[in-house]
């Protein structure tokens, strides 16, 4: 029998065998948890509908379309495919938005060219910056974002460069 198969349940028991140690009543905590889960979604609901609102009406009044147009000759000189560049403007925006962006480029190019690689270690490797940092700083009500915001983005285009490059150097 593998090892691995007990791992899960031996730090469940170990997790319950302290805490019957220290006499933690274990229910009453996990309760008080789900509480302050459900306390966390509802200061948070707004900050997330804001968001999600905010991408919609982005990708449905054809300002993507727009900025794919208007960053295009710079991609070019950073010799990114074209048909990853909306997956570069989604994915900080929003993770299931890149993952159906992602799905087209796998529709489109194939799961196998370039474009499908650069799209998946993008995926896989950036972050969705507006949802986090709305839920995160939404939640301990942090208003003043900028310096995060700026941050995560520069560190964005890193990460795409990265994604571009290490896809050309292991995949072309």
């Amino acid at each position: 029998m593998r090892v691995e198969v007990f791992i899960l349940p031996s730090i469940v028991l170990l997790i319950l065998s302290v805490a019957a140690l220290k006499k933690v009543k274990v229910y009453e905590e996990f309760v008080d948890g789900a509480k302050d889960g459900f306390i966390s979604v509802f200061k948070i609901a707004p900050y997330l509908l804001t968001m999600l609102f905010a991408i919609d009406i982005f990708r449905k009044s054809g300002a993507m379309d727009f900025l794919i147009k208007f960053i295009s000759p710079v991609t070019k000189i950073f010799n990114i495919p074209d048909g990853v560049i909306p997956m570069i403007i989604i994915k900080p925006l929003s993770g299931s938005g890149a993952l159906g962006i992602m799905t087209d480029i796998a529709k489109t190019y194939g799961v196998d060219s370039i474009e499908g690689r650069i799209a998946a270690v993008m995926m896989g490797s950036t972050e969705t910056i507006f949802y986090t940092l709305s839920i995160y700083f939404g939640a301990c009500q942090i208003k003043k974002i900028r310096h995060s915001l700026l941050s995560a983005l520069i560190a964005h285009i890193i990460g795409c460069l990265a994604a571009v490059y290490v896809c050309y150097i292991f995949y072309k």
